[in-house]
């Protein structure tokens, strides 16, 4: 009898623990962007503060604080974040995207899966269907890595970003800066 109990015990714990949400470790994970001025000129920037939360019905979101942005020159990121961000009315970028949980469930620990998915990125009050795909890595039962698999092209004008550039471009005293964006992550999600 206590065998008996001891299992429904095991297995309801074990139940508890796989509907915990997956959260992402932002101290170990990145989210990467490019600019490109001068028509080649190209820098790697990110951002320092997001969040994002993989729920126990596939639901996941990723929110970037857009004032986080990082340039390693202190007078474009107080650009960036008034010109073209607004972040006075616009503070936050929000990724959110289904995932199918028994594929997730599928991966064994050590192993990898690729997944395509369709994700809606919502920023600067507008909102866009992006396709994204990913890779997949289980590194324990309580530690996921999730990596982009090519870069995500944001375009500047799909998210009225398109006065701000120009904004960006009249003050910078420069010939030109790219409406095409790509982005990059790694994310770290633990349990």
């Amino acid at each position: 009898m206590n065998k008996l109990l001891i299992g429904i015990l095991l297995c309801s714990i074990g139940g508890a623990a796989s509907a915990t949400p997956w959260t992402v470790d932002s101290k170990n994970s990145n989210v990467n962007f490019i600019s490109t001025k001068k028509i080649n000129v190209a820098e790697v920037h990110h951002f320092n503060s997001f969040s994002g939360q993989l729920d126990d019905s596939g639901k996941f979101a990723l929110t970037i604080d857009l004032a986080s942005v990082w340039t390693n020159i202190e007078i474009r990121d107080t650009r960036m974040k008034e010109l073209l961000f607004e972040v006075g009315v616009y503070p936050r970028l929000v990724l959110s995207s289904n995932i199918d949980l028994s594929k997730l469930a599928d991966i064994a620990v050590g192993g990898t899966s690729v997944m395509e998915l369709s994700a809606e990125l919502s920023m600067h009050g507008k909102k866009q269907t992006l396709p994204i795909r990913v890779t997949i890595a289980k590194l324990s039962e309580n530690r996921l890595l999730v990596v982009s698999m090519q870069p995500i092209i944001v375009n500047a004008a799909n998210f009225a970003l398109t006065p701000g550039i120009e904004k960006l471009t009249a003050i910078a005293g420069l010939t030109s800066i790219s409406q095409a964006v790509p982005v990059s992550f790694v994310l770290n999600l633990t349990r």
